[in-house]
């Protein structure tokens, strides 16, 4: 028999699943990110720094105290590493063997890659087991004895590829500037490297999705994991067959999730604060699965021209009580340290809108607060009434409605 949810049930799993709106407690916000990455399986980097950078929005909004130098100090502790997930992530430590797939595909597919690269791979990977850890910039002497081979363009490239390929981890940043090393003098000795077989990396994808999104369908699981598919449907079916999963459906659709899954349903869950999301947020990244469970249809268009854009360039998502009530606009101007939103969209109708725009106006606060600003303003808003409820309840709402 396959049980039936309802679309609030099942936004209720995937909120407490992925540890919004409740933060992630614990004793320090250090052992809260650990555990938070844990939780969500990876999290990804973003190179974008008109707000603070990506990874460290979306562990700001679950984890209690965060500071972004606590990333930098699990990277160095080595209980988080860099690699690909569906991008560019951290990820658990012990999630490297997994990553194993990905570093012997590049391996076997070198030829679209950087001609000279590929070339200079050894010469890079010489350089680094004889200097130690290494930055693309260290390559940047046009006059080495080598010649055009260790011009910056291709030898970066080398160690992007030799990362790939596992030859090299990143074993921290400078800034957000890479520093790579050999992978045997960053990896723990403690970490099991051997190969999954496709079945086993296909649990992995079902099991490490479920933890984070409390359920997901098969499309969803084989996101952007290309060649995976059949596999992964095939697991699903062992997986019913063994009782580690159930299947649910909900609406027209079939998902699965397993069996604690239905327990996060008998949970009370805290009204919520808005939370103003990264457009990279483990959440909202996946859009289908976004507007099919939380009808919100959302793009980031800052990669759309500018007379394409409905928004704004870097519109964040607006989650308020388990829903998507709108998106806004922003940017961090650090050096008079005012947050600036171009634009604040909401979409819903608000019983209480009043709570709404409290709610909103402490999340200003904060969300300023971490990006280093001590003040912020709106400059345009497209519902007037809660213009006007913003202008009432604090000054800094500054635009036309």
């Amino acid at each position: 028999m396959v049980d039936t949810l309802s679309l609030k049930q099942a936004r209720k799993i995937v909120l407490l699943s992925q540890a919004l709106p409740k933060t992630i407690s614990h004793k320090s916000a250090e052992k809260a990110t650990i555990a938070a990455i844990n939780q969500l399986g990876y999290i990804q980097i973003d190179t974008i720094s008109r707000i603070e950078r990506a990874h460290h929005h979306t562990l700001w909004n679950r984890v209690s105290g965060y500071k972004p130098d606590i990333l930098d100090s699990l990277q160095q502790q080595r209980k988080v590493f860099e690699y690909w997930a569906h991008a560019a992530a951290y990820l658990p430590i012990e999630d490297f063997r997994y990553c194993r797939i990905k570093m012997l595909h590049m391996t076997e597919h070198e030829k679209p890659w950087h001609p000279q690269a590929k070339k200079i791979k050894a010469e890079v990977l010489a350089r680094i087991k004889a200097e130690g850890p290494l930055q693309s910039k260290n390559f940047e002497d046009k006059s080495h004895k080598n010649g055009p081979w260790w011009d910056w363009k291709p030898a970066k490239s080398a160690l992007e590829l030799l990362f790939l390929q596992g030859e090299l981890m990143i074993e921290r940043r400078i800034g957000f500037q890479k520093v790579f090393n050999l992978t045997e003098r960053v990896l723990p000795n403690h970490i099991d490297t051997t190969l999954p077989t496709q079945a086993e990396y296909a649990q992995y994808l079902i099991k490490r999705y479920l933890q984070a999104n409390g359920l997901g369908s098969e499309s969803e699981f084989s996101y952007l994991r290309q060649g995976m598919q059949r596999a992964i449907r095939q697991e699903l079916l062992h997986m019913l067959e063994a009782g580690d999963i159930i299947k649910l459906q909900l609406g027209e659709n079939d998902y699965y999730a397993d069996k604690e899954a239905l327990q996060l349903l008998n949970k009370n869950v805290p009204k919520a604060d808005v939370k103003i999301l990264s457009p990279f947020d483990n959440l909202v990244i996946q859009r289908k699965r976004l507007k099919n469970l939380f009808d919100y249809d959302y793009q980031l268009e800052c990669y759309l021209k500018p007379q394409d854009r409905k928004f704004g360039y870097f519109c964040l998502p607006i989650l308020w009580q388990g829903e998507f009530v709108g998106r806004m606009d922003a940017k961090a101007d650090r050096q008079n340290r005012t947050l600036i939103i171009y634009n604040l969209f909401t979409e819903k109708r608000f019983n209480k809108p009043d709570a709404f725009v409290l709610s909103l106006i402490s999340a200003l606060n904060s969300f300023s607060h971490f990006n280093q600003c001590q003040h912020w303003e709106i400059q345009q808003c497209n519902d007037r009434k809660i213009a006007e409820m913003i202008c009432a309840s604090h000054a800094h709402y500054q635009g036309n409605d």
